[in-house]
Order: C-alpha cells, then sequence, then structure tokens
C-alpha cells in the first residue's frame, strides 16, 4: 500500500465520459446520469484499508443522495489480475455485502481513472447538473487507525451545497488512501 493524494482536479472541469460494464458486464453510459441535479463519481477499490473503512457510510450516503435527485457510480481501476481482489466477481460481492444501489463499475483499461486524474481509492468527484467539477476530495477526516469516526461530512456538506445552489465549498481537502494499482507501464504521467 503506497499512501497518496488525489490530484485536485481544478475546478469547473468538465467530466469525462464513459461506458463501462458493471460487475456482471452490463455497460452503464455515462448519458444515463443526464437527468440528475448532480452526479458523484467514486473511485474504489474492495482491499484497500481506507476504503473498507469507508463501505458502510458509502452504501449509506448512496442511498440518501440518490433519493435526492444525485447520480452515484462507483468505478474500480485497479489491476485485477495483479490484484484479483479487486476484479469483477469480487465486486459483486461487495455490492451485495454492502449494499450499494449505485452502479459500480469496472475499468478494466484504467482509461477512465486516468481521463478523471484519479490518483487514490478512494477519490471522490462531484460534477454539477452541468457536468462541471464542484467538488474533489475527501470523504472525512477519518484514516486508518486514527481513530476519527467516519461521517462522511465532508463530502456530505459539498453535496448539501451543491444541492442548495450554492457555491462549491472554499476548503477542499485531498483525499488520501492506497495509490491507485496501475498496469505495467500504464501509470498515467500526471504524478510527475
Amino acid at each position: 500500500m503506497v499512501k497518496t493524494a488525489s490530484t485536485m482536479l481544478p475546478l469547473g472541469t468538465p467530466a469525462p465520459e464513459f461506458n463501462l460494464p458493471d460487475a456482471t458486464g452490463k455497460t452503464t453510459y455515462f448519458s444515463d446520469f443526464n437527468e440528475e441535479r448532480g452526479l458523484l463519481v467514486m473511485f474504489i477499490s474492495n482491499h484497500c484499508p481506507y476504503v473498507k473503512m469507508l463501505r458502510k457510510e458509502l452504501a449509506s450516503l448512496g442511498r440518501a443522495y440518490q433519493k435526492k435527485c444525485i447520480s452515484v457510480v462507483a468505478i474500480a481501476s485497479n489491476d485485477a489480475e495483479n490484484y484479483p481482489e479487486d476484479g469483477p466477481e469480487k465486486m459483486v460481492e461487495e455490492i451485495m455485502e454492502f449494499g450499494y444501489t449505485f452502479p459500480y463499475l469496472y475499468d478494466e483499461s484504467q482509461n477512465v481513472a486516468k481521463a478523471y486524474h484519479a490518483a487514490c481509492t478512494p477519490d471522490f468527484f462531484l460534477f454539477d447538473a452541468d457536468r462541471r467539477l464542484y467538488y474533489r476530495g475527501q470523504f472525512d477526516e477519518a484514516r486508518p487507525g486514527n481513530g476519527v469516526a467516519v461521517t462522511g461530512n465532508d463530502l456530505r456538506n459539498a453535496l448539501d451545497r451543491l444541492l442548495a445552489g450554492e457555491s462549491a465549498p472554499e476548503e477542499q481537502k485531498a483525499s488520501l488512501g492506497c495509490n491507485i494499482k496501475w498496469k505495467p507501464g500504464n501509470a498515467p504521467t500526471y504524478f510527475g
């Protein structure tokens, strides 16, 4: 595990489009989320301790904000050949165990992670109704072993502000987690 911070893509960046299979092979398209008031894209993995501590709260947040017309999607981009816990079969188990109501998609090529400049798991990107980046950063201050309760306060605050029509939070702290497990020779150049 290499502790890695998110890249903090510039606010206002348009959401990169994608079409990816879910854990069962059914394709989900970016255009499937056009009608909602916002789009939350989360890069997660099954084996990362930073994500493991958030899973129940991720499921809860997803259920709550999907009811408020926020589209939520999780994407697994890790190299599943070298990290089989992050492959589609284990993704199905994760969905069932934690009750994810949002699509959990598999980015086998890692092209979507590159397009979003995703660097770690978890990495969160919240886009407004025009699909412009409104928030990128941490879920909350909780980290493995730091004793801080998992609440999702930072992300929930951003979601609530977006729904209320307010400006993006001025302070946005980088997410911190496990580095994305890039396939050999596939690591992007934005880590320079």
